[in-house]
């Protein structure tokens, strides 16, 4: 069977899929149109902006925010001691993985006041113009409120497994252990000692089990959102694969995930 068909056996009212084949070739199915909320991808792109205006200097992954000892950096890589949602720290930075949309939420709005532009207004013009991606009007939490169709977040899938808007030493940050020791939990997932993260990807590392591929490797990086959505790059397997749906993420994601990951390696790797 293959890839794209196991995504008729979901048990999802509607699907889009985007692959990237080790030729760079993008592979669309479902409906291109339509836009989805992202839920959580929708911190990668918001780490993605953060790291643009890095290099334009506008901000710094060393700037102190929030509280005392938290810099950017810890906000992107979830170590930064906020509870998922809530403004008062549960703990200090460096000190866990906590996986906290809050965290992202601070981080946006330092981004905000020190480029003197509306968050959103930001990502359209840094990230989503140069990358050709065309969507709505964006707006809501910068963690998990970004709404893309599969064409346009292909789009920026092709950025994460090949960047054109951050230097290749940026982009090696972006994808390498953050505060490598930490243990923490991946949200719905498991807990895990150490936990990997970089600026805004999720790092497979040893993981398992997991919501990607038994066999993607180590090195794959990437982001899933509550909403039932997902994005991976493998960079030894040189395939890119996304996934959107509007089915909250439960125990159906990792009972059909890692199997349709599994045959979009073994399809579109050769």
């Amino acid at each position: 069977m293959r890839a794209f068909d196991l995504l008729g056996t979901w048990p999802v009212e509607r699907v889009s899929a985007a692959v990237i084949d080790k030729r760079g070739e993008v592979h669309v199915h479902g409906d291109e149109t339509h836009e989805y909320r992202l839920a959580s991808i929708s911190k990668v792109i918001t780490a993605w902006a953060v790291l643009v205006a890095c290099e334009e200097g506008t901000v710094s992954l060393e700037d102190a925010v929030g509280q005392d000892g938290c810099t950017l950096r810890h906000l992107l890589a979830h170590a930064g001691g906020y509870s998922f949602d809530g403004d008062s720290p549960i703990t200090s930075p460096g000190k866990r993985r906590t996986y906290s949309n809050t965290g992202y939420e601070i981080a946006a709005a330092h981004l905000a006041e020190a480029s003197g532009f509306d968050f959103w207004h930001y990502v359209g013009e840094a990230v989503f113009a140069p990358l050709g991606i065309v969507a709505s009007e964006q707006a809501g939490s910068a963690a998990k409120d970004a709404r893309l169709d599969i064409v346009g977040l292909s789009l920026f899938l092709a950025e994460l497994r090949r960047p054109r808007l951050v230097s290749r030493e940026t982009f090696i940050d972006a994808v390498s252990p953050q505060f490598a020791e930490l243990e923490g939990v991946v949200p719905g997932v498991g807990r895990f000692d150490p936990c990997p993260w970089g600026l805004g990807p999720e790092l497979r590392g040893d993981k398992w089990p997991h919501w990607t591929a038994q066999s993607n490797s180590s090195a794959t990086y990437g982001h899933f959102g509550g909403s039932g959505t997902f994005v991976w790059v493998d960079p030894l397997a040189d395939v890119a694969c996304a996934v959107l749906t509007e089915r909250e993420f439960d125990e159906w994601a990792l009972a059909h995930w890692p199997a349709f990951s599994d045959a979009v390696l073994s399809e579109f790797s050769r």
